[in-house]
């Protein structure tokens, strides 16, 4: 992989690259950097893609604006739409995990000449997620803790960060914590929640976005405790160019680290131009 800085304003973004062909930008989640796509990237260069993986603003090597108004989702979408211009000629295939999925189906809605092809990993369409109803607002409990600063940190971080370990289930969990701690992250990743999942969210009605002009494909795990499997499959309604949904049987929620391979073979066989 070879490290690049993507220039935005006042905002930097590390983007690590590899490979060449089709590009495919890959966008990680909470409390994720780039390094959650590592098993992924490699199966996907071997297939004939050249694969753009940014630390997104707030998380790793990138720049870590002060203030939730930072976090706002225009300003995540200008970041994503940056890379793809810069490094990737204006137009490339978007794949997200988690909040990174989030952004994804806003990039593509909000910017269709930018994105190919798109794949949601865990998280469903925005107004799907909104729209599934009690089942998905009780797995999404955290979202009204996180809304507290100062609170969900020290819940968090208190006894060397032994809730977040033992509740999030991440297969990395020593190599997340040491980062957070290191680069002092754990605000700034939060920050992305307190811009957008607040209590009223909970009670308003589900966004009306444009609809997504790419081909698009689902994936969702059978083991995810955050996210039902309702969410994701109501994403078809809102897909103009069609969507495929692929379930993985007895994954938990960081399916880009339980099994890359199994992951990556979808998307090879999906997205468009690869040499497989």
């Amino acid at each position: 992989m070879t490290a690049h800085t993507v220039t935005l304003g006042d905002i930097e973004l590390v983007v690590d690259e590899a490979g060449d062909g089709p590009s495919v930008v890959l966008l990680h989640g909470w409390p994720d950097t780039s390094a959650l796509w590592r098993g992924v990237v490699p199966r996907l260069v071997d297939a004939g893609f050249r694969v753009v993986v940014p630390d997104l603003r707030g998380c790793g090597r990138s720049s870590k604006p002060e203030g939730i108004e930072a976090y706002r989702v225009e300003h995540l979408v200008a970041d994503v739409l940056g890379v793809i211009d810069q490094r990737c000629d204006g137009r490339a295939s978007v794949v997200g995990h988690d909040w990174g999925a989030n952004l994804a189906w806003v990039t593509a809605s909000f910017a269709p000449a930018a994105v190919d092809h798109l794949v949601a990993v865990s998280v469903g369409h925005p107004t799907s997620f909104r729209a599934a109803g009690l089942a998905q607002q009780v797995r999404s409990w955290y979202v009204l803790l996180f809304e507290h600063e100062g609170i969900a940190e020290t819940w968090l971080s208190r006894d060397d960060f032994a809730v977040m370990r033992e509740w999030l289930e991440h297969p990395d969990a020593d190599g997340v914590v040491a980062e957070i701690i290191r680069d002092g992250t754990l605000t700034t990743h939060l920050n992305w929640y307190r811009a957008t999942f607040t209590a009223k969210s909970f009670v308003a009605k589900p966004p009306s976005i444009p609809p997504i002009l790419a081909p698009t494909m689902g994936i969702w795990s059978t083991r995810d405790v955050a996210l039902c499997e309702e969410q994701m499959t109501g994403s078809a309604a809102f897909c103009q160019s069609g969507f495929t949904y692929v379930r993985m049987e007895g994954l938990g929620h960081w399916i880009p680290l339980e099994d890359p391979a199994r992951l990556a073979e979808h998307l090879v066989g999906f997205l468009p131009g690869s040499a497989a």
